[in-house]
């Protein structure tokens, strides 16, 4: 999962970062608002962390923004503002929770983990294509009802593949999405052939078939051949 955490607070930001790291998230910091519309618009989040009081911006001017560019993404608001009608103002706004400062790390991640629940449904939680099963909720992978030993980079590249089945998906995009957007910065991210070459491994190893398309020049399919 990744998440975007826009704060000015440096501090705040670095401790939210560090936590949810270890809890296997992929975490990116704005710390203003221009930063932060420009990663809106840039690249892809699954929740978003928005402080309403910024530097050069408000908050609620950016949910917006959000909500135009990237509507499937989970906000949260994380702000010292308290007042009933600044929570109704970002909740109707289209802002899936609202957490107050100052607030501990495990009730935040509490809430993360609860509004990325309401929108994977319950009968969704079993992420499956042919012999493989993954269960979203305990990160186990199964080939065949056969548990699957995966690193968690592994893991999560084969459900970035298999949620992405059939769109051509470039070796930077892939970096971006389970490294972090800091990978647009490097010149080279070849180092995401060694993780490919790893799971395609590891899933024919235990019986299960390959997918994974080379399409030379451009990217990598998962296709169901």
């Amino acid at each position: 999962m990744k998440i975007l955490i826009i704060e000015d607070h440096k501090d705040l930001a670095a401790n939210i970062t560090d936590y949810l790291k270890k809890e296997d998230y992929v975490c990116e910091v704005a710390p203003n608002a221009q930063e932060a519309l420009e990663k809106i618009e840039l690249f892809e989040y699954d929740c978003i962390l928005l402080d309403l009081m910024l530097p050069d911006g408000n908050g609620l001017e950016i949910l917006k923004h959000i909500k135009n560019y990237t509507p499937s993404a989970s906000v949260i608001i994380v702000s010292a503002k308290n007042s009933l009608d600044t929570k109704l103002t970002g909740l109707d706004d289209g802002a899936d929770d609202y957490i107050t400062k100052p607030f501990s790390l495990p009730e935040l991640h509490s809430r993360i983990k609860a509004v990325l629940r309401r929108k994977t449904p319950e009968t969704n939680r079993i992420l499956s294509f042919n012999e493989i099963t993954i269960d979203l909720e305990s990160k186990e992978c199964k080939i065949n009802g056969q548990l699957l030993n995966l690193t968690k980079k592994e893991l999560n590249l084969l459900i970035y593949f298999i949620n992405n089945q059939n769109r051509m998906l470039s070796k930077q995009a892939i970096a971006s999405h389970l490294w972090g957007d800091y990978t647009y910065s490097i010149d080279n991210v070849d180092f995401v052939y060694q993780h490919l070459k790893n799971l395609r491994k590891k899933i024919l190893d235990s019986g299960g078939k390959d997918y994974l398309q080379t399409v030379y020049g451009l990217g990598y399919k998962w296709i169901d051949k």
